[in-house]
C-alpha cells in the first residue's frame, strides 16, 4: 500500500486534532486537580482523589462550558455562512451565485437522499441540528457542574444551597457563559476578516498567494 493510500494519509487530520484535544484534556485534569486541591487545603477541606476530581462540579463545570461555546460557534457559523457573506474573505461563499462550483464525484447518493421525503429533509439540515443538540447537551452540563461547584462552595462556607434552577437565575453562571461566548465569535470574526488580507500557503482556510483580496467577491 503506498503511503498515500495509507490509514494516516487518509485520516491525518482528524488523528492530529483527536490526540492535541486528548493531551490538553490530560493536561487540563491534571492542572485543574491540583488547583482545586490547593484551593480545598486554603479552605480546610479534604482533598479529593482524582477519580473523585472528574466527578466535581469543578471539573464538569470547566469542561462543558468550553465545549458548550465551541458547538455554539461552530453552529453559528454553519447556519449564517448559508445565507450571508463577506467579500474577498476565503471563508465566504461567493457574492455572485453563478461563481459558485459544487463538485460531486461519482458515486452512489447517501441513502436518506435516495429515500427522499422527511430522511431527506433531515438530512439536508443534518450538521446544524447535529451542533444543536451537542450545544443543547453541554449547557445542561455546564450548568448541572457550575450548580454542583457553587453549593460546594456554599457548604463550605456553610451557607444554605442553590436550587438548579435559582442557579440557572443567576447572574454569574451567565457571567460564565458569556465570556466564553463572546470570544467564539470573535474567532470566527477574525479568521473571516483577516482571510481578506491574509495568506497560508497550502491551506484550504486561505486563499491562493496570488489571489486578489477581492476574491470572492465581485
Amino acid at each position: 500500500m503506498s503511503s498515500r493510500n495509507s490509514f494516516l494519509h487518509r485520516n491525518g487530520l482528524s488523528l492530529v486534532l483527536l490526540a492535541l484535544f486528548l493531551g490538553f484534556l490530560v493536561a487540563q485534569v491534571i492542572t485543574g486537580h491540583a488547583a482545586y486541591s490547593q484551593e480545598r487545603l486554603d479552605q480546610g477541606l479534604t482533598l479529593l482523589s482524582l477519580s473523585a476530581y472528574l466527578r466535581s462540579g469543578h471539573f464538569i463545570s470547566a469542561t462543558f462550558e468550553n465545549w458548550e461555546s465551541e458547538f455554539l460557534q461552530m453552529g453559528m457559523y454553519v447556519l449564517l455562512t448559508v445565507s450571508l457573506r463577506q467579500r474577498g474573505s476565503a471563508e465566504s461563499r461567493p457574492l455572485d451565485p453563478a461563481q459558485e462550483e459544487e463538485r460531486i464525484d461519482a458515486g452512489p447518493a447517501p441513502w436518506p437522499v435516495r429515500i427522499g421525503g422527511v430522511w431527506k429533509t433531515l438530512y439536508a439540515h443534518s450538521l446544524s441540528i447535529a451542533f444543536l443538540l451537542l450545544f443543547l447537551m453541554t449547557f445542561v452540563l455546564h450548568s448541572w457542574g457550575s450548580w454542583l461547584l457553587e453549593n460546594e462552595e456554599r457548604a463550605a462556607q456553610r451557607r444554605v444551597s442553590l436550587s438548579w434552577t435559582a442557579h440557572l437565575l443567576d447572574s454569574q453562571f451567565w457571567f460564565e457563559s458569556m465570556q466564553n461566548w463572546q470570544s467564539e465569535f470573535l474567532a470566527v470574526l477574525s479568521i473571516v476578516v483577516l482571510s481578506i488580507f491574509l495568506r497560508q500557503d497550502k491551506s484550504p482556510e486561505s486563499k491562493p498567494l496570488r489571489a486578489p483580496h477581492s476574491q470572492t467577491g465581485t
